[in-house]
Order: C-alpha cells, then sequence, then structure tokens
C-alpha cells in the first residue's frame, strides 16, 4: 500500500529519501522534522534515527507496484536534490518515474541549482511534474532556475508564505499552490499576499491552488481555504503542456 497523505494536491507520498537540512526560513518549523523527530529512538520505526538524512533504497521500486493511477509527491519527508544525494541515486528515481508511467509524480525542491545543474543527466518522462519552494522574495530566483528544466509541468509551492511577491515570473509555471504557516509556531501570513499571487495567476492564466491560510487559530487552518469567498483548488489541465498527456484522475488508493 502507498503512503496515504492528507496533503491536499496530491494522493500518495514516496520517499526513497528521508531526512534533510534548513537550506532557508522556510525551512525554519519544517513539519517533516517535527513528525520524524517523535519517532527518534523507537526501534523499528522508519524514523527510528529522527529526521536524519539517509537513502531509503528498498523503497525505489515502491510506485512500480501500485498498480492503480495516483499522483504521488516524491520525497514528501526530504529532497532528492540534498547535496548528499548521490548523482547516480537521483538517476534512479527518475528512471523509476520513467517506468511507472500510469502515475503522476510530482517533486519539489528547494535546491534549485542543483536541479538546473542536473536537469540534462536525467530521463525527463512526461508523468514528471517538477517544483520549487519559494517561500519570499529573496528566493524567487528558483523559479528561474525551474523555467530552465525540461520537465512536462513547471511548478511553484509558495509554502509557507512568509512574504509579499509582487512580480512573479509565470509564463513558464503551469501551477501555484499557496499556503501559509500553521500550528504553534505559525509565522503570520497578510491575506493580500496570497490575494496578490491568486490575481497573478488568474491574469497569466496559471491554474491557483490554495492549500490553507495557516495561522495558530484553528478556523484559519486546514486543507483547503476560501478567498475572498472561492475555494481555490485548480489542477494543471491535461492540455497544459503539449508533452502532457497523462488523464488526470486522483486515485482512491
Amino acid at each position: 500500500m502507498s503512503e496515504r497523505t492528507k496533503i491536499a494536491w496530491t494522493d500518495s507520498t514516496w520517499n526513497p529519501v528521508r531526512g534533510c537540512t534548513k537550506v532557508s526560513p522556510g525551512c525554519a518549523n519544517c513539519y517533516a522534522e517535527a513528525f520524524a523527530e517523535r519517532f527518534r529512538g523507537v526501534p523499528g520505526h522508519p524514523f527510528e534515527n529522527g529526521f536524519d538524512f539517509r537513502l531509503v533504497p528498498e523503497k525505489l521500486d515502491e510506485p512500480l507496484r501500485w498498480k492503480k493511477p495516483r499522483m504521488v509527491f516524491v520525497c514528501s519527508m526530504g529532497d532528492l536534490f540534498h547535496e548528499e544525494v548521490p548523482e547516480d541515486y537521483i538517476k534512479a528515481v527518475f528512471d523509476v518515474m520513467a517506468k511507472a508511467h500510469w502515475h503522476v509524480f510530482q517533486v519539489l525542491t528547494k535546491r534549485s541549482p542543483r536541479l538546473l545543474e542536473m536537469s540534462d543527466r536525467v530521463q525527463w518522462a512526461p508523468n514528471i511534474w517538477m517544483g520549487v519552494s519559494v517561500e519570499s522574495q529573496p528566493y524567487v530566483s528558483r523559479i528561474k532556475h525551474l523555467a530552465q528544466v525540461p520537465s512536462a509541468i513547471r511548478f511553484i509551492s509558495v509554502e509557507p508564505l512568509l512574504g509579499s511577491l509582487p512580480d512573479l515570473q509565470l509564463s513558464a509555471i503551469d501551477w501555484v499552490i499557496v499556503g501559509g504557516e500553521s500550528g504553534s509556531r505559525a509565522r503570520p501570513m497578510e491575506l493580500s499576499w496570497a490575494q496578490s499571487i491568486r490575481d497573478q495567476c488568474v491574469h497569466a492564466g496559471v491554474p491557483f491552488f490554495l492549500k490553507q491560510l495557516g495561522g495558530r487559530q484553528r478556523k484559519h487552518s486546514g486543507e483547503e481555504a476560501v478567498l475572498d469567498g472561492q475555494t481555490w483548488v485548480e489542477l494543471p489541465a491535461p492540455t497544459s503542456n503539449a508533452r502532457y498527456t497523462f488523464p488526470l484522475a486522483r486515485a482512491d488508493a
């Protein structure tokens, strides 16, 4: 069985890499680290070593055993382009994604320079969506790196949104996800920041997905959120890129 997930924009998670290290302010209150550290020292648990970085080669062929098509978030508990992941291992992950052509794979990284460096050394199958995290203005350069990658679908995850992003370059982008930070240490997200990104997406014709408004108060949290009276849960259309032909269908299991 897959690792089921409550993440609103995917069906399952696949973690051939576990653990990570912080690279920018968006990492400060990492949900994956908080989850993993709860199980540090529990014998036999997948996170017995907490959020320490490690490869999990026994998980490499897992998606090949899932017969029903689904959207798969790759390395939800780490970063495939972490500097400690060997190049051959990254290539092996891409090879599995290409072989498991009946799934959609969503890869997300904060390490866009390494992504760009390796972009001509991996197999870009049409069922691979590539994304970068951009939490605030100092990190918009990640979008420029992503724009040069030959992925069928390119997306931006603006979560947690920590500042205004008034001039996003969306010409090469197929999807934008926005989310505020939640939890006891949540940093505030101004509603106008999310509204600005929504408006930019509407103007550019880019699907917009609002995951959550965030905040410490429960009324502001949740897997989906309403912005100006509307729930925004748009996904890229199959025709948004000529190379992408996989029929979008959410998996039940």
